[in-house]
């Protein structure tokens, strides 16, 4: 790897709440892998930061019992031995501002000089600012000739106001261009490929827009409840857990103008431009364009209000008030306890102008972006049929990353963030403009929802695709959810 990213200095990587479940889980078994790929800087050090008691040995240990575990590839413990040296524990309170002052003190002693820090948040959001402003007042995020960044978790905010006041905090003692805030469904390579496959093939850009394409829909779905989140989930929602975050990152990667560069800020600027261009709902448009439900059973989960009216599936139609977008419908849809665990983006393209074939009415095209489980791309088009007069049939041809690049091929989407985060690029990550346009989206949603309670709370059966007012989203408009369709395509 080309040192100049990292100046010439050594890094360190601190984490705080390195004793939780997502640096076992997640950013342990991706820096690991990083490292066994030689992607991190030759001189780096990995220091965990937390509440609870552990020796240097005591939490590599267990940090390597969480790579054993939750690692999706194969490693040797000559590997891990050559990495666990770099790892580290410092116990420390995140409100006490002389634990901060001894953690300054200890990385100063562990790099024995100038060395970049990389500071992960792997924590609530609720503790951001205090950590934040504990890292400035012992004087540790001044940039002379090293680099200083923090990484912020999600959720960012749980409405437009606490967003807004979150970021307001941040920036007392951060630039904007140290700040990254982090939506791990932006690193997988699926979700990077609907930019190439926009912007890397001539033969798609040309018809990508409200001429050619009828609508577009949005799916992310979860076949699992509430698992350990039961209490967070309960006072979060749908609506906050996916839309505000993941299903609108989707649209804007689908609907945005060609940047003028892949940089951060080219990037960046036409995904602000396409949040920008949906007009927030009036109470009667949530009650007209959006859709609530509950799957049965939800109330009487542990941790759950028994009268709680949290949604756990939420769909709804929105529109991108643009030149190229202008009246094509995009529909999202996401819930838990569904029929099938998936992510994908469907383009429906409309029906040829003029019915040349009158043998049979022709399928519109569709094309199919894979995001997860079965990673891919799929096209349909239509084809006559041999030995008949004019009859048609659906064919399509599909890509999977599986058949082309191998199983394991398609690394954690943290291992992607994580580096990018090292090598100081912000493309994937969410700038303080965009996150607060997306909740200035969700919150009169929300807001509708929760005050005046429309459109009505459905109830839906766990396993299946949701409430049948879910179906009637689209039925008013002639449409129909085409994930049925898109998976027969798959099992091909």
């Amino acid at each position: 790897m080309n040192t100049s990213t990292f100046n010439g200095l050594p890094t360190t990587i601190v984490i705080f709440g390195a004793s939780g479940d997502l640096t076992q889980r997640k950013l342990m078994p991706s820096l690991f892998n990083l490292f066994r790929k030689r992607r991190t800087p030759k001189d780096v050090q990995i220091v965990g930061f937390g509440g609870t008691e552990f020796s240097d040995e005591q939490f590599r240990e267990r940090l390597h019992t969480g790579i054993k575990e939750h690692a999706g590839y194969d490693f040797t413990e000559e590997e891990w031995n050559v990495f666990a040296p770099n790892l580290s524990y410092f116990h420390g309170k995140y409100g006490e501002v002389g634990d901060f002052t001894r953690l300054a003190e200890h990385l100063s002693q562990l790099e024995n000089g100038g060395a970049n820090r990389l500071f992960y948040m792997a924590l609530p959001p609720t503790l951001f600012p205090v950590i934040i402003d504990n890292l400035g007042a012992s004087g540790q995020l001044h940039e002379n000739g090293a680099w200083r960044r923090v990484v912020l978790e999600k959720p960012f905010g749980t409405d437009l106001e606490s967003a807004t006041i979150l970021n307001h905090q941040v920036h007392k003692a951060l630039n904007e261009n140290q700040i990254y805030r982090i939506d791990h469904y932006l690193g997988k390579e699926t979700v990077q490929n609907i930019l190439f496959t926009r912007f890397a093939n001539t033969i798609f850009e040309p018809i990508w827009n409200r001429t050619y394409i009828d609508h577009v829909q949005i799916t992310v779905a979860e076949t699992v409840g509430l698992e350990h989140r039961a209490g967070f989930y309960d006072s979060v929602g749908v609506l906050r857990d996916m839309f505000q975050n993941h299903l609108l990152q989707l649209l804007t990667l689908v609907a945005m103008e060609p940047p003028a560069s892949f940089s951060a800020t080219h990037l960046r600027n036409e995904k602000v431009k396409v949040l920008s261009a949906i007009q927030p709902m009036t109470p009667e448009q949530v009650a007209r364009h959006t859709v609530r439900a509950q799957y049965k059973g939800y109330r009487n989960e542990k941790q759950v209000n028994p009268a709680s009216t949290t949604p756990t599936y939420a769909a709804m139609r929105l529109f991108v008030n643009n030149w190229r977008w202008k009246g094509v419908p995009f529909y999202l849809r996401s819930g838990k306890n569904l029929a099938e665990k998936l992510s994908q983006v469907i383009i429906q393209f409309k029906e040829p102008p003029l019915a040349m074939f009158p043998m049979q009415a022709m399928k519109p095209n569709m094309l199919v972006l894979y995001l997860q489980p079965d990673e891919g791309l799929h096209v349909r088009f239509e084809a006559k049929a041999p030995d008949t007069v004019a009859e048609t049939r659906s064919v399509d041809m599909e890509f999977h990353y599986a058949e082309a690049f191998g199983q394991t091929a398609i690394p954690e989407s943290y291992e992607r963030l994580l580096l990018d985060t090292i090598q100081g690029d912000a493309s994937l990550f969410t700038r303080a403009d965009e996150v607060e346009t997306a909740w200035a989206l969700i919150d009169p949603i929300l807001q509708t929802w929760e005050t005046h309670q429309t459109p009505p709370l459905a109830v839906y059966r766990p396993g299946s695709w949701g409430p049948p007012e879910g179906y009637d989203l689209l039925a008013r408009d002639g449409r129909r959810w085409l994930n049925e369709e898109a998976s027969m395509m798959l099992d091909k």
